[in-house]
C-alpha cells in the first residue's frame, strides 16, 4: 500500500499518520546526490543524536497544529506509547480521530461517517513506533539544516516504495525536543505539523489506543 496524499479531509489525517514522528519512509526513485553517504561527520552526529532522542521517547503527549499547502489549519492532541501505539485526536469541529493500536492504524471521521484501517506495518508510522529506531537503515538522509535554535533532518525512504520526503525539526535548548515535521508528497504538496508543549509522560491508558469500527457489520471494513 502506498500513501497518496491529497487535500481532502481524510487525506489530511493520513498525512499526519504518515509523517507522525516518523523516521522518513517516503521515497520513489534514487536518492539525490549528496544524500546520507555524503553527509559531513557533524551532520551524521546530529542524525544519530536525533535517533537516540526518538528511541527514548517511549510515552509522550503534545498539542499539534496541522497546516496544509493552502494554509488551512486543524488542531488536536497527540499521544504516543512505543512500541506500536499512537493517537491523534483532532479538535471539533473536525471529527477526525486516528489511532494505532500496535498492529492497525484506524482513521475515523464522524462528520463524513467513514472508517478506514491500514496495517501499521504498511505505514511510515511503523518506523517511529518500532521497538528499535534506526535512521541509517532503509533511509536516505538528504539534508541536515542548522537553525538558530536547533536543526532539521530531511530524508526519503531508501526502499523506493512511496513518494515524497519528510523534514523533522528539533529544538536544542533548553534540551533536545522534536518540534514538528513537514511532509512533501510526490506532487510537491506540503503538510506541516507543529508540536506544542511536547511532554514525556508515563502510564497512558490503554483505552487511548483502541478504536473500534462504529459502523454496522454489513458495511465495508476499510483497507485491512
Amino acid at each position: 500500500m502506498e500513501f497518496r496524499m491529497t487535500l481532502d479531509r481524510r487525506s489530511l489525517s493520513l498525512a499526519l499518520v504518515a509523517s507522525a514522528f516518523a523516521a522518513p519512509a517516503f521515497a520513489q526513485g534514487s536518492a539525490p546526490r549528496g544524500a546520507q553517504g555524503a553527509l559531513s561527520p557533524a551532520d551524521r552526529a546530529l542524525v544519530e543524536r536525533a535517533a537516540t532522542y526518538l528511541q527514548g521517547l517511549t510515552e509522550a503527549k503534545a498539542r499539534f497544529v496541522q497546516t496544509d499547502g493552502r494554509g488551512r489549519s486543524v488542531t488536536g492532541d497527540v499521544y504516543l506509547k512505543r512500541p506500536g501505539k499512537a493517537r491523534f485526536d483532532y479538535d471539533p469541529p473536525s471529527g477526525l480521530l486516528v489511532v494505532s493500536d500496535g498492529g492497525v492504524v484506524s482513521v475515523q471521521d464522524t462528520r463524513l461517517k467513514t472508517f478506514d484501517r491500514y496495517p501499521l506495518s504498511a505505514t511510515p508510522l511503523a518506523v517511529f513506533l518500532a521497538k528499535n529506531i534506526r535512521l541509517d537503515q532503509g533511509v536516505s538522509v538528504t539534508r541536515v539544516t542548522r537553525q538558530a535554535d536547533g536543526f532539521s533532518i530531511t530524508a526519503r525512504d531508501g526502499t523506493k516504495r512511496t513518494a515524497g520526503q519528510i523534514t523533522l525539526t528539533f529544538r536544542e535548548t533548553p534540551q533536545l525536543t522534536l518540534t514538528g515535521w513537514t511532509v512533501t508528497d510526490a506532487q510537491n504538496r506540503q503538510t506541516r505539523v507543529q508540536l506544542q508543549d511536547l511532554q514525556r509522560v508515563s502510564g497512558l491508558a490503554s483505552s487511548l489506543f483502541v478504536l473500534k469500527d462504529p459502523r454496522p457489520k454489513n458495511v465495508g471494513r476499510g483497507k485491512v
